[in-house]
């Protein structure tokens, strides 16, 4: 049998595309299906599910509760974006001077990324704690503090206990990234820069930043998508708390959906972030295929 085209092709990623159609396509159709309607403990194994229309989703952006998760779900990816990057960056051009020791220490910060999430999050709840953690420990001995600080347990410092966790975990993500963009670099053009006068300061700006563009928004999009979608790290050090002050939305959409049992609710609120995502993803392809057009 002979094939026009592309057809071979798109048989050889039929198995792929009918296994992504099922796990991933179905929840989100089904997931959105749901937020339109009334689907509660009650009439779940029933049947009886009404068409409620946009009501959950006029519900969520009335709900104070809701847009305070947004807000602490924005704040709390950006916060962890920038101090990621910046570290990784910085460490990336660090480890690049391939000094003796650079492979083993790089190697010896990638534990951090290989260790469990639930894991780190426990070793940082420990280590937050204001009685026994070494976080306040060590500050209270060098006389940074006079008194330790409630990390997890104080509504002004919550939040910013878990970004201190995921930019420890997020570290090495970024760093390995940008330096395996900073090692695929033409040295010739450094030194033809350096030949002409470039000082390193003109080398890092003019050349290093623009060749690396399309490593460091691959770095951003991916970090900004796996810490918008953070549902584990909340979990298990805070579960929201206190006083809300680290609820996010995938934590509320868990609570509306197994501790409320409103089951259309929660779907709703994961249909906003999962909205969110899309958006970041289609600027990610949008910048890609610019970058793709301008070579």
């Amino acid at each position: 049998m002979r094939f026009k085209g592309n057809t071979i092709g798109y048989l050889f990623i039929l198995p792929a595309v009918a296994v992504m159609a099922t796990l991933v396509g179905y929840p989100i159709v089904y997931n959105i299906i749901l937020s339109f309607q009334d689907v509660t403990l009650m009439n779940l194994g029933s049947g009886a599910k009404s068409f409620i229309g946009l009501d959950h989703y006029k519900q969520i952006f009335s709900d104070e509760l809701f847009m305070k998760a947004l807000w602490q779900t924005v704040y709390y990816s950006v916060a962890s974006i920038i101090l990621q990057f910046v570290i990784g960056f910085a460490l990336a051009l660090f480890f690049s001077l391939n000094f003796k020791l650079a492979s083993y220490l790089r190697g010896l910060m990638m534990v951090t990324w290989l260790v469990p999430l639930t894991v780190a999050a426990l070793l940082f709840q420990f280590m937050l704690s204001p009685s026994v953690g070494v976080l306040n420990y060590l500050p209270m001995e060098l006389g940074i503090l006079s008194e330790p600080i409630a990390w997890l347990s104080d509504t002004n410092y919550a939040l910013w206990g878990l970004i201190l966790t995921n930019v420890w975990i997020g570290i090495p993500f970024n760093m390995l990234l940008i330096a395996t963009g900073i090692n695929s670099l033409l040295k010739e053009v450094f030194e033809s820069a350096q030949i002409d006068g470039a000082n390193w300061f003109q080398r890092f700006v003019k050349i290093t930043l623009p060749m690396l563009r399309p490593v460091l928004l691959i770095v951003l999009m991916l970090g900004m998508i796996y810490t918008f979608k953070v549902f584990d790290l909340v979990f298990v050090m805070t579960n929201g708390g206190p006083a809300n002050s680290t609820e996010v939305l995938s934590t509320l959409s868990y609570r509306y959906s197994f501790d409320h049992f409103n089951f259309g609710l929660g779907a709703s609120v994961a249909n906003v972030l999962f909205l969110i995502l899309l958006v970041i993803a289609f600027f990610y392809i949008k910048m890609t295929r610019d970058d793709e057009v301008i070579e």
